[in-house]
C-alpha cells in the first residue's frame, strides 16, 4: 500500500461516508463529537450531536440553545476545533473550523420543523444552560417532565434554537497503527501534508 496524496484523499472520502452514516445512527462513534471554543483565553470543550453534513464545500452542523456559553464564545471568536474518534477503527479526526451562527432564518425554520417534540422541549428550558441552581432540578418545563409538549406549545422553544454551521478549514486524520501511525492534514483545496506522530 502506497501512502501518498491519492491514499490520503481516499481516506478522507471514506471518513466523510462514516460521518454521513453517523447522522442516522446514535450508536455510531461519530454521532457525537467534541467542540472546543475559546472563552477569554481559556479553551472550553463539550460534546455536541452531529445533525447534518454538506459535502461541497464540507460543512458540519449541530444545534444548541441560544443561551449557552458557546454562542457568546463563537460570537467573540468564530474559530473553533472539532474532534471525532472511532475507537473500533482507531481513527481520529481533528478539524479546524470557522463557525457561523444561524438563528430564526430559513435554515433554522427548516430544521425546527423536522425536530421532534421530545427534542423541542429542551429549548423550552426555564434556566439558561450552565446557569447556577440553588438545588438540582430537571431543566425542563415542569408541565412537560413526563410528556412532550403540544406542537403549538413547543413553538416557544424556537426562540432559543440555534443551528451552528462549521466550515472546515483544515481536516487532520490520524490512523493509529501498531507499525506506524499515519497522520496527515488536508486543506479546502485538497492539499495534503503528512505529519509525524
Amino acid at each position: 500500500m502506497k501512502i501518498d496524496k491519492k491514499y490520503a484523499i481516499s481516506v478522507l472520502k471514506n471518513e466523510i461516508k462514516h460521518l454521513k452514516n453517523a447522522l442516522k445512527n446514535s450508536q455510531d462513534p461519530y454521532h457525537y463529537f467534541y467542540l472546543s471554543t475559546i472563552n477569554k483565553n481559556s479553551p472550553q470543550s463539550r460534546t455536541v450531536v452531529l445533525r447534518s453534513i454538506n459535502e461541497n464545500p464540507l460543512k458540519l452542523y449541530f444545534n444548541t440553545d441560544k443561551r449557552s456559553n458557546k454562542i457568546n464564545e463563537i460570537i467573540k471568536n468564530p474559530e473553533c476545533n472539532v474532534l471525532f474518534y472511532d475507537n473500533l477503527r482507531r481513527i481520529q479526526l481533528r478539524l479546524s473550523c470557522n463557525a457561523i451562527l444561524h438563528h430564526k432564518n430559513e435554515l433554522t425554520k427548516r430544521i425546527w420543523e423536522n425536530t421532534a417534540l421530545q427534542s423541542r422541549k429542551c429549548y423550552m428550558a426555564p434556566h439558561a444552560p450552565s446557569s447556577k441552581l440553588e438545588k438540582w432540578e430537571a431543566n425542563l418545563p415542569k408541565k412537560y417532565l413526563e410528556c412532550d409538549p403540544s406542537l403549538e406549545d413547543s413553538e416557544q422553544g424556537y426562540n432559543n434554537f440555534y443551528s451552528i454551521e462549521l466550515n472546515i478549514l483544515l481536516f487532520e486524520i490520524i490512523e493509529l497503527k501498531y507499525n506506524g501511525h499515519i497522520r496527515f492534514q488536508i486543506d479546502q483545496k485538497n492539499n495534503v501534508e503528512f505529519l509525524a506522530s
